[in-house]
């Protein structure tokens, strides 16, 4: 693991963000826009708006800054405001309407700053039968059909922790809709505008190669009976013989050849051909994987094109020979995290600042962004 240098800037440098206290998506998409070297400015209220866990390991929140504004004060929208008029980008999480009744809505935000790009974030879209209730990732990827793909036939959908709705159908379409709206707002004649950011339209894109393969009949419309979906046997995991897994996929040809030949199973095994026989080949490779350890097994794929790896777990996967190589994690102030991704050759990115304690930068935003009125105490406590 590599630990981070101060001082680098990403391709965002010189871009501002103000990004509305929230939990999830946003501060994922806005840490995004953080890590790529913008300046983003987290606006946190009295009492805090995070995971629950201590401020000092949300990562979500690294790369930023944080001043203190309580936008249900009498002066509270208008300190918000004063940082939108110097701002590029805001990204807000509120349900519907809540924005516009604190007083930061679009209207009044585009009205002070008419080349803003403001996204918002929500669950279910700014408008439909559903926008104004509450949810959560595994109710959006529920509707949208990404969750009935997940999991074992005749069994429950797997939950894939929050990663395709909330992060993949979420957060990463923000930020690729304000970025392309920064582009417009900044081209002749160009102005500002909202981007509505909705995790159900997000997972269900996400699926789009699967909706065309249902629509030429080469996707089974029913849990882990396909190649992608855990339905195919030379697509999936096997049990090691202390009780690890092993990641297998040569669904190429010449790669299930070299897959069978160091498995050991090559003309002992049904035609891979033959979907009839798809469960007599899971049984004889998953009888072949728990007669060794995932180490011995790593060992012997170690090298192949068979498309073989071992599954890792959280703790274990910085430690990987490749991830390491590639800093693909690194340590920033004591702790052990992704490191920002992509990367860029002309403007590198980087780590450069610890998760921004809620109103720790307040004078110096107040400085840099030239809005001494921000600086102000709160006028209401956390109570």
């Amino acid at each position: 693991m590599a630990t981070t240098e101060h001082g680098s800037h990403g391709p965002l440098s010189g871009v501002r963000v103000v990004e509305l206290a929230g939990i999830g998506p946003g501060p994922f998409a806005a840490m995004l826009l953080a890590d790529l070297g913008a300046d983003v400015v987290r606006v946190d209220r009295p009492g805090g708006a995070g995971l629950g866990i201590d401020p000092a390991y949300d990562l979500t929140n690294r790369n930023k800054r944080s001043v203190l504004v309580d936008l249900k004060a009498e002066d509270g929208a208008a300190r918000v405001l004063d940082l939108v008029e110097r701002a590029d980008i805001l990204i807000e999480g509120f349900r519907p309407g809540v924005a516009e009744r604190l007083g930061v809505g679009p209207d009044a935000a585009l009205a002070r700053n008419p080349r803003l790009v403001y996204g918002r974030m929500t669950g279910w879209g700014q408008d439909g039968p559903l926008a104004e209730r509450a949810g959560h990732d595994v109710a959006y990827i529920a509707l949208t059909g990404t969750l009935s793909m997940i999991g074992k036939p005749g069994e429950p959908p797997t939950v894939p922790a929050n990663l395709v709705g909330d992060y993949a159908g979420g957060s990463l379409y923000l930020v690729v809709g304000v970025l392309a709206a920064l582009q417009h707002a900044r081209t002749p004649g160009g102005r500002g505008q909202v981007v509505d950011a909705a995790i159900v339209d997000g997972a269900s894109h996400l699926a789009m190669m699967i909706h065309g393969m249902l629509a030429a009949g080469g996707w089974q419309d029913r849990r882990g009976s396909n190649l992608l979906d855990g339905g195919c046997p030379f697509y999936g995991t096997y049990e090691t013989a202390d009780g690890q897994y092993m990641a297998v996929g040569p669904l190429e040809q010449r790669f299930y050849e070299e897959f069978g030949r160091l498995l050991g199973i090559g003309d002992d095994a049904p035609d891979r051909s033959d979907i009839g026989r798809w469960e007599e080949l899971r049984t004889v490779v998953a009888d072949r994987f728990r007669t060794r350890t995932r180490a011995e097994w790593t060992e012997v794929f170690e090298g192949s094109d068979a498309c073989v790896a071992p599954v890792l777990s959280l703790r274990e996967a910085p430690h990987h020979p490749h991830l390491a190589a590639r800093s693909t994690f690194v340590e920033h102030d004591g702790l052990t995290q992704p490191a920002p991704a992509p990367r860029f050759s002309a403007t590198p990115v980087s780590v450069r600042r610890a998760p921004a304690r809620p109103g720790a930068d307040t004078e110096a935003v107040a400085a840099d962004w030239g809005v001494p009125g921000i600086a102000r105490p709160p006028e209401r406590d956390a109570g």
